[in-house]
């Protein structure tokens, strides 16, 4: 007569933790921070006090245009090892910053999140708004892209990156654009409900 089964063998693998992607530009990759103070490790780290084991991956370049996000795509993908559960698009900031036409700008983002689509890959679309000096037809252009994309290819959509921060200089590094830790810290407190929103529906 066989023995019983081994109580290991009759418990099926747990399922891998869920891995998020931060894809986006300077305000992603934590510039001006050490690393365990930038938006992937606060991220994680809010994520796994909440229950959530997850981990989030950096795959934030600063500079990067949204066309060079676009370029860039495809290889960061490959270089996860697996397809991520989430991927969050944070991208426009340097087009806007340069002065890019919008439309370019919705062209590029069209199609990270085409790609994203057709990897079937869940997405947290971030938006950006315009600086004030640029005038408010350019404004108008440029924020409204972000809702349009995202009903578009009916992802959820978080409306502004920097909300809570934006207009508090004391929650910006000297150079006045990039969040300090303190920053950092409510864009991902205010950040989370989506994050884990999307993950739970991905």
């Amino acid at each position: 007569m066989l023995g019983a089964i081994p109580a290991a063998a009759q418990t099926p693998a747990s399922k891998q933790a869920p891995l998020v992607w931060a894809f986006g530009d300077s305000l992603t990759a934590g510039y001006g921070l050490p690393p365990a103070q930038g938006f992937p490790v606060q991220l994680q780290a809010t994520l796994r006090r909440s229950g959530v084991a997850a981990t989030v991956r950096n795959g934030g370049i600063a500079g990067d245009t949204s066309a060079q996000g676009r370029a860039r795509l495809a290889w960061g993908l490959r270089g996860l090892g697996r397809k991520p559960d989430l991927v969050i698009v944070e991208l426009g900031a340097n087009d806007m910053l340069r002065g890019m036409p919008p439309s370019a700008t919705e062209k590029n983002l069209d199609l990270i999140l085409r790609e994203l689509k057709r990897r079937d890959i869940p997405v947290l679309f971030v938006g950006m708004r315009a600086a004030p000096n640029l005038g408010a037809t350019y404004r108008r252009a440029f924020e409204t892209l972000y809702p349009r994309l995202a009903q578009r290819h009916r992802v959820p959509l978080y409306p502004f990156f920097l909300e809570g921060v934006a207009g508090n200089q004391a929650l910006f590094q000297a150079d006045g654009r990039h969040p300090n830790a303190r920053g950092v810290e409510i864009i991902v407190k205010r950040i989370l409900p989506a994050a884990r929103n999307a993950l739970r529906k991905g």
